[in-house]
């Protein structure tokens, strides 16, 4: 509930324009601890399974879905393993950077399940549909340089480097039209939720006219013609 209320908090917060998701141990995130519930499982234990296993995953879906709902760019810092339902939070930030001893797995196949919490929407989409069946299919572990060989980091970095190049990219988009911004994450999602052109286009379209509207736009053509650096304001 802490974190999902946070989240809600920086959705509010007009000053936070970007927000960075790391871990806060030496992993990144291996979703809900369920290894005391999987237990019971092998010890044949009574009752229903599912909903001792599910207990702790409808905090994360909520999490994942704030993250890709949230109008604005969210950047997954990967200091660690990613791993299960982990995985799929790294998955639904919009742009990740993984330090060089990143790790990330799909194992719920070793475990007789298939990735939940939006893994198998989100990686097919990253990665393409082979490179996705591939990972969810063998439940293989795979180290930074492959995440970002197939695309499915944006950049790694030294371990110790990994806050300050995400920083590092953090103030850049700040200094971008937080309006357009808003808008432009919008368009990619939902172009990745509908696939279709037209419409999409259309919606493109619809939400550059509301752009125009902006100080920000304005002043983006202001700078352009005076050869000079903008300045947002996010009006």
């Amino acid at each position: 509930e802490e974190t999902t209320d946070a989240i809600n908090e920086i959705g509010k917060d007009e000053n936070t324009k970007v927000l960075i998701v790391t871990g806060a141990g030496r992993g990144f995130s291996s979703g809900a601890d369920v290894r005391q519930e999987l237990a019971k499982v092998a010890e044949g234990a009574s009752g229903s399974v599912f909903e001792r296993i599910m207990q702790g995953k409808p905090s994360i879906v909520t999490i994942v879905l704030q993250l890709r709902r949230l109008d604005k760019p969210v950047i997954g810092a990967i200091n660690g393993i990613a791993a299960g339902a982990g995985f799929s939070v790294a998955l639904a930030c919009d742009l990740r950077i993984a330090s060089e001893r990143a790790q990330f797995s799909m194992a719920f196949i070793l475990r007789g399940l298939i990735p939940d919490c939006g893994g198998t929407f989100f990686l097919p989409k990253l990665i393409g549909s082979a490179r996705a069946c591939e990972l969810i299919f063998t439940g293989d572990m795979i180290d930074a340089k492959e995440a970002e060989r197939i695309g499915l980091v944006n950049k790694v970095v030294p371990h110790e480097e990994l806050m300050r190049a995400t920083e590092e990219l953090a103030n850049k988009l700040v200094k971008r039209p937080s309006i357009a911004l808003k808008y432009a994450k919008r368009a990619i999602y939902k172009g990745f939720a509908e696939g279709d052109l037209p419409s999409h286009l259309d919606y493109e379209v619809s939400l550059n006219r509301m752009c125009m509207d902006t100080e920000d736009f304005k002043e983006g053509v202001r700078s352009f013609l005076e050869k000079r650096e903008p300045i947002f304001k996010g009006r």
